[in-house]
């Protein structure tokens, strides 16, 4: 387990960053008490926005990634991996390549396709299995999605939702598996084979950035 305990470049969860976000987080809890309480501190804290991508090294930092206000899946599961550590929760980073089809139709305009490379999920290792879990969309977007708010309760997987109601929402069609650290040279390469002209172009505007090693 000491792979997925310790601080990396990433996952620098002593940073002093970390102490304002954690400060009412009660360690003398259970282990999944505290990672519960993390998941939902994680979703709701930020506000889940796809629109501005940053896959350099210090824009997937989880030092830097802790004081932005708004943040997409990738960034979301790196903090998540990273406040877990720090009350000594082993974690893993977990990606698949999903296809969203409620209400995606800016974020298609923009990557070309309807494949969403690289959605981050994030695996906790409690009460001696490892649980998946989604902190990525918090219940301002669901609210305004129409979709229901993807809750966790520390014991069972927690994946988006293939249906909404009636609807299809969330469709998973490959997943990268999970990893000890962030993946970044592999994360480039499949975005770059995705969305080739992300890399052939630059996009720095207010509805939309993208940033790359």
């Amino acid at each position: 387990m000491e792979e997925y305990l310790k601080e990396t470049f990433f996952l620098n969860y002593n940073h002093s960053n970390f102490d304002n976000l954690l400060k009412k987080i009660d360690s003398s809890r259970s282990k999944k008490e505290i990672a519960i309480e993390l998941y939902y501190l994680i979703r709701d804290s930020y506000a889940y926005n796809p629109y501005h991508l940053d896959l350099r090294f210090e824009g997937l930092k989880a030092s830097n990634i802790i004081s932005k206000k708004r943040a997409w899946c990738v960034e979301k599961s790196i903090l998540l991996a990273a406040c877990a550590r720090r009350f000594n929760i082993p974690s893993k980073l977990g990606y698949a390549i999903v296809v969203n089809h409620i209400g995606v139709e800016k974020l298609i305009h923009f990557l070309r396709r309807s494949e969403i490379v690289f959605h981050g999920y994030v695996e906790l290792f409690i009460e001696g299995k490892w649980v998946k879990c989604t902190p990525s969309f918090d219940k301002k977007i669901c609210r305004i999605a129409n979709v229901q708010p993807l809750n966790w309760d520390g014991e069972n997987d927690s994946m988006f939702q293939e249906y909404e109601k009636e609807n299809r929402f969330m469709e998973y069609v490959h997943n990268y598996g999970s990893f000890s650290d962030v993946p970044i040279e592999l994360m480039n390469s499949e975005m770059k084979n995705y969305y080739p002209h992300l890399f052939e172009n630059k996009f720095i505007t207010n509805d939309f950035s993208f940033y790359h090693i």
